[in-house]
């Protein structure tokens, strides 16, 4: 049972984890300045997966990210999980598929830092501060406790998402 200051400050982790992935999403799509550019955005036809999976020099899967960056594919895929989990968590509603999908993100992308290692494949340091948590664990982490702890009841939409009857027949969908 959660106290009423517990069930909130998960609504904020859910919604401030949500707002890391949709930000995400915006500023790859209409190049807001922070990480992308406006000529990189990828409505004036840059890459979402270039610029990151180009410059992996480091793990035992170095090529195979290199190799798909910039794919169309890996582009639409990785767009539409970013807006997804984004608005997921924002909204409170599908928080089961949005951890999960949250957790897989974060996971590949773990994986294709690679923060075991000290050193690239070139010898430069990767400046890695931990080798095995970081912030993409930490990501994943807090999409499934708001999925588990039904945080999408406080200050969401979760509540009306469960009583839908599509929902009702298909739980894996809350």
């Amino acid at each position: 049972m959660l106290t009423h200051a517990a069930a909130r400050a998960l609504a904020v982790l859910r919604i401030a984890t949500g707002f890391v992935f949709l930000w995400a999403f915006l500023d790859k799509t209409f190049g807001l300045g922070w990480s992308t550019v406006s000529e990189r955005a990828w409505i004036n036809g840059g890459s979402p997966t270039k610029g990151f999976l180009s410059s992996i020099d480091v793990g035992p899967f170095a090529d195979f990210f290199t190799s798909i960056a910039g794919a169309a594919w890996a582009d639409w895929l990785f767009m539409l999980g970013l807006l997804g989990i984004g608005l997921a968590l924002i909204l409170g509603i599908g928080l089961r598929i949005a951890a999960v999908a949250a957790g897989l993100m974060m996971a590949f992308m773990w994986v294709a830092e690679w923060p075991l290692a000290q050193t690239t494949n070139s010898g430069e340091p990767t400046r890695s501060t931990n080798p095995v948590v970081d912030y993409h664990v930490i990501y994943g982490i807090s999409a499934a406790v708001v999925a588990l702890t039904y945080a999408g009841h406080t200050w969401g939409l979760g509540r009306w998402w469960a009583k839908l009857p599509f929902v009702r027949k298909n739980r894996w969908l809350i």
